[in-house]
């Protein structure tokens, strides 16, 4: 049931939170950080309108302002401007083409790998504002984590990450305590952002220039999105329209583009403080986009005096929320393919900063380990007759291209019969290496001048090798 005052909350919790992270990917991708800030508003706000996924936050995020670094390095910002909307035309595509259907294919256990690598990753990225600082910052995150989690047990009308931010900003202000702020982050833009076209020759090099950049950043932020939006999906039992994301997430970047900001998607940490915070619908999307650019352009002053001990405290809640405790104690319960799976996915998006490696290794290894899974629901029997003139192979189970090779290894080529039945009443072919495989066992066992036939082939197989089979003659 929609709340509006609890959305409206949680989006100003949302937006106080956007602010040092848009900034610190501005730097991460070598550009001023009005690119950021005015990406992470662009993005929040249209996201919140044209999006799949209510109450998810979408915003200038670090895993595409990576990519960006040598376009903007060789070439200039107006070229990031120009990937940008392009890559915001790829990704409307993409939803057209559907492929937000992929997502069928990446299991739980790589999801579970996915959640826990980011929390490890939003800790991590705390630790330059715990290191070589005042003890006065430790005692503010101490405290600011007690009032988030104590100050629920008063009342939850209140967002108490909001509540955290409020005591530490006032304590700080009026107690003049010597801690890291917003304001040293970089300087906030004064002004709303401005409709622009970039300044680039529109020809046939600067499409070569753009396009690898444009694709890889859509990819990474549809693979993003499509993983926060399930996430959120779970966090709320709530369905969510994934290719309505994918093209929302298209029309945000592309607008994005004309508006001076770089690309983004969708941001776990965040998306996880609005759930928490009491976000759940489209509003509190938009409040923390509109209320973002209210705090940078209004009242950047005050903004920028936040002490960041308070966003850590946070962002470290954020960690311990979004990690997914129960699977620690799973390892020693779930297949051992699953668990390898899983922390095969944090390791490597831990070790590489890259999400989209992490995922691609754990889709893989599920992959693999679901192909030998399958290949050994695979038997072979045989039977002589009383005659002894004929062979009859008896196959169960399933035939593709990881058990090819037992299927032929059975058959014993030099035995002296006149006759070969294979029968596969039991089996079901699924690949054009399975018709394969039939094929050439039947080639070899006529060239040794035995006859031979194909019987019980269920419709499906039976169409398949109907098409692509070149020997077989079915019985």
């Amino acid at each position: 049931m929609a709340n509006p005052r609890a959305d409206i909350l949680a989006g100003i919790v949302v937006a106080l939170a956007l602010i040092p992270e848009a900034i610190g990917f501005s730097i991460i991708a070598g550009v001023d950080p009005r690119l950021g800030l005015y990406a992470s508003f662009s993005i929040a706000v249209i996201i919140s309108l044209v999006g799949g996924r209510p109450g998810m936050i979408s915003a200038a995020t670090a895993a595409v302002a990576v990519l960006v670094v040598p376009l903007v390095k060789d070439h200039g910002v107006d070229y990031l401007f120009a990937a940008t909307i392009l890559m915001g035309v790829f990704q409307v595509i993409a939803g057209f083409l559907r492929l937000d259907l992929l997502m069928q294919y990446v299991s739980r256990s790589v999801i579970t790998g996915f959640v826990n690598a980011l929390a490890i990753l939003i800790f991590i990225a705390q630790l330059p504002q715990l290191i070589n600082v005042t003890w006065i910052s430790y005692v503010m995150v101490v405290g600011g984590l007690a009032i988030i989690y104590l100050f629920p047990r008063l009342t939850r009308a209140v967002p108490s990450p909001l509540i955290a931010i409020i005591v530490l900003t006032i304590i700080s202000i009026y107690g003049g305590l010597s801690v890291n702020t917003v304001g040293d982050m970089g300087q906030l833009p004064s002004s709303l952002p401005t409709f622009l076209i970039p300044n680039i020759p529109f020809n046939l090099e600067t499409l070569q220039i753009i396009f690898p950049y444009s694709l890889t950043m859509a990819a990474v932020g549809l693979l993003e999105s499509m993983m926060t939006a399930q996430i959120v999906d779970d966090l709320t039992d709530t369905p969510s329209n994934k290719r309505r994301e994918c093209k929302g997430q298209g029309i945000a970047n592309f607008v994005t583009g004309f508006l001076g900001g770089m690309g983004g998607c969708a941001m776990i940490g965040q998306s996880v403080i609005n759930v928490k915070s009491g976000g759940s619908t489209r509003l509190s999307t938009f409040v923390a986009g509109a209320f973002l650019l209210f705090l940078i352009v209004v009242l950047g002053p005050l903004v920028a005096r936040i002490p960041m001990p308070a966003l850590v405290a946070v962002m470290i809640m954020v960690s311990i929320g979004t990690f997914s405790w129960g699977s620690i104690r799973d390892l020693r319960s779930h297949p051992w393919q699953s668990s390898v799976v899983m922390m095969t996915t944090v390791v490597v998006v831990v070790w590489t900063h890259d999400l989209a490696q992490g995922v691609l290794a754990g889709v893989l290894l599920s992959g693999v380990f679901f192909a030998s899974k399958v290949k050994r629901l695979f038997a072979v029997s045989s039977q002589l007759s009383p005659d002894g003139l004929t062979r009859t192979y008896y196959y169960a189970g399933q035939i593709f291209f990881a058990s090819t090779e037992r299927f032929a290894e059975v058959i014993d080529f030099k035995e002296v019969v006149d006759h070969v039945v294979l029968d596969v009443s039991a089996a079901h072919f699924w690949d054009i290496s399975a018709v394969g495989a039939l094929d050439k066992v039947v080639i070899k066992l006529q060239r040794d001048g035995k006859s031979v036939a194909v019987v019980g082939l269920n419709e499906a197989s039976a169409t398949m090798i109907g098409r692509f089979a070149t020997h077989v003659r079915q019985a």
